[in-house]
């Protein structure tokens, strides 16, 4: 801690800019111990609190303005490229998702205090065309009270941090080598989760290529579309005769699927997992004649595939049943 004191107190203000806005691009450099030790020295007189938060709140918002935009002009491609590199591929997007459909744009104002929600929030508030005002004024406040709240514990607690950072010198290289050694084997128990869960998904799947031969054969086929409904807005066409189901809904509704007919399930997230889980609890239940699409929503549009609007279907009426 002393040295990251000293290296604070050397490059000062625009440290703090640059160190936030690293981590709020990506970059696997957590930005709390910094803003601990900003805060700390504040405390001491050496560094303006005010000053430390406002450039810590503008290096945050300028990298996620950059997201935010990128979200806008490429669309849900954004979201799958973070959730292809993250440890918990199935979820990511899709709790990020749920997270802005029931609380809109105030899910910016806690996004950073949740790593996950962090990485996903700004690119999908310009995915789902957020106003650039309202994203840049709640994210702005959300990051206001992230950096606040790790500065002002740094400041009112600068003491104990000095003291801790003492010890922590005393205990020399082999408290850093405990603190390595326990990042390392959190990280192994992520991947390690991160590859039996890919095992799991290990299902049979139809190609874009094969299934496109069974709609122009005429081969009585449904067709799923799985993606979440802010996934669907971005991009409302769909494969011809689709029907679009949220995932919870199928699952819900697996006693009136029926069992004499192909099923074909696609989504939009990283290794077809959403259409791949859904396939094999249904395969469970009895529904032998199911199989998620092979590269998904994006495996069929790439190839230049026809695509249309969703079929109509009544509100009261069972969408397998169409």
């Amino acid at each position: 801690m002393n040295e990251m004191l000293e290296f604070v107190v050397r490059h000062g203000y625009l440290l703090v800019f640059a160190w936030v806005f690293a981590e709020q691009a990506g970059l696997p450099i957590p930005s709390a111990p910094l803003l601990l030790a900003a805060g700390a020295l504040s405390g001491s007189h050496q560094m303006n609190l005010g000053l430390a938060i406002t450039f810590a709140v503008f290096g945050a918002v300028a990298s996620d303005t950059l997201w935010y935009e990128l979200g806008r002009r490429k669309g849900p491609r954004v979201l799958r490229f973070i959730c292809r590199i993250s440890l918990a591929p199935d979820s990511c997007v899709r709790q990020t998702q749920v997270s802005f459909e029931r609380n809109g744009s105030h899910v910016l104002l806690v996004a950073k205090f949740i790593p996950g929600l962090n990485a996903m929030a700004a690119p999908l508030a310009g995915i789902i065309r957020m106003g650039r005002r309202r994203f840049v004024s709640s994210d702005a406040l959300g990051a206001l009270l992230w950096a606040g709240a790790f500065m002002v514990t740094g400041y009112a607690f600068s003491g104990e941090l000095e003291r801790i950072a003492a010890q922590a010198a005393y205990l020399g290289e082999g408290l850093l080598v405990l603190l390595l050694a326990a990042f390392a084997g959190y990280i192994g128990w992520k991947l390690y989760n991160r590859q039996k869960f890919l095992r799991g998904l290990h299902i049979g799947r139809i190609t874009p290529e094969e299934l496109k031969g069974k709609i122009d054969a005429g081969e009585d086929v449904i067709i799923l579309d799985l993606r979440h409904a802010l996934d669907f807005e971005a991009q409302p066409e769909t494969i011809p005769g689709a029907l679009h189901m949220d995932a919870a809904e199928l699952e819900e509704a697996h006693e009136v699927i029926p069992h004499n007919r192909e099923i074909v399930l696609f989504c939009s997230c990283p290794h077809e997992a959403t259409a791949a889980r859904l396939a094999l609890l249904l395969r469970s239940k009895g529904i032998t004649r199911i199989r998620p699409l092979a590269e998904g929503y994006e495996g069929w549009r790439s190839r230049g595939f026809p695509m249309s609007l969703p079929k109509d279907q009544p509100h009261d009426a069972q969408p397998v049943k169409v």
